[in-house]
């Protein structure tokens, strides 16, 4: 079986083909967006579904101002707002503080992914998401949501040796951190290509007694050459020589790549496997937002219907 689906597109009037697995995995989908990205979208209730979950990724430079904003007009088009606290580019609680009552009031955010942040060197005093949490200001201010990163194929940042040592000591930190906070919390996870060391990693925090959901990163559709890219930025090892390899076939260079095979084969272990603990799974559009919303339209069924759609 091929470790990355390339296909054509369908001629016009060809439907294509999804499954009741499918269709169900993709349910309450969330999506990730900068404020740059999201300029480029006239409106979000053509493309997502109601109550859709909308990540705003914070990179280092990003004004907070631009982040509120891009907050704002979100949540005011009525999906589920959740900006990133990359903590190694906030400068102190004070500032901490700042940016959540600022989210609140100008833009009415309750959810929050907190994760270490892309930077080398911190700006200040914070150089891990559990920090931010220990500060305590979240749930103060009454956040319904906080999710923390995950990382199916480790993390070289937190283990230079290339184990996963650190990286499950975190998780099973914030493992019992979820058990004294009143607000949710899941594991909203780097993008991987390949389903059978997903479903390892994740029958394995299971194992080890962490129940948080996990919510899987994925990269939407986008060309070979960009999904490169994004994998040596991100540090996406394992997944990186799958792509490396891939990109040896000059012709497969031609065609897009799409996520529907990983995500069929994790589909189709959630319906034989109920109690699975994906729960959901989550968008990186590295092709772009609306070529990611129209490929979870396509396959999706009435679970991915845009608001515009279903209310048109």
């Amino acid at each position: 079986m091929a470790l990355l689906n390339f296909r054509r597109k369908p001629t016009e009037g060809q439907a294509t083909p999804t499954s009741p697995a499918l269709q169900d995995f993709l349910k309450g989908y969330s999506i990730e967006v900068m404020p740059r990205t999201a300029e480029k979208v006239e409106d979000f209730r053509d493309l997502l579904p109601e109550n859709t979950r909308v990540y705003i990724a914070h990179i280092d430079g990003t004004p907070i101002d631009e982040m509120v904003a891009t907050a704002k007009r979100i949540n005011a088009e009525g999906f589920e707002v959740m900006p990133h606290f990359p903590a190694r580019i906030i400068k102190d609680e004070a500032t901490l503080a700042d940016w959540i009552a600022r989210y609140q009031g100008e833009a009415n955010v309750k959810q929050a992914l907190l994760l270490a942040g892309g930077v080398e060197k911190p700006h200040g005093d914070f150089d891990s998401s559990m920090q931010l949490l220990e500060t305590g200001l979240f749930d103060k201010a009454g956040f319904t949501q906080l999710n923390v990163a995950g990382h199916p194929e480790g993390n070289r940042d937190i283990d230079p040796d290339g184990s996963r040592k650190n990286v499950m000591e975190a998780i099973l930190w914030k493992q019992k951190f979820s058990e004294r906070t009143d607000a949710k919390m899941a594991l909203a996870t780097q993008f991987a290509f390949e389903a059978k060391p997903i479903i390892k990693w994740a029958d394995g925090l299971k194992e080890a007694g962490v129940d948080l959901p996990i919510h899987i990163g994925i990269a939407g559709p986008a060309k070979l050459q960009t999904l490169i890219k994004f994998a040596i930025a991100c540090g996406v090892g394992p997944s990186l020589k799958v792509l490396q390899k891939r990109a040896m076939d000059v012709t497969k260079l031609l065609l897009p790549y799409e996520p529907t095979e990983v995500l069929n084969e994790l589909a189709n272990h959630k319906a034989a496997n109920p109690d699975f603990n994906i729960t959901q799974v989550h968008f990186f559009p590295l092709g772009g937002i609306k070529t990611n919303a129209n490929w979870a339209i396509e396959n999706g069924g009435e679970n991915t219907a845009p608001v515009n759609v279903t209310k048109g």
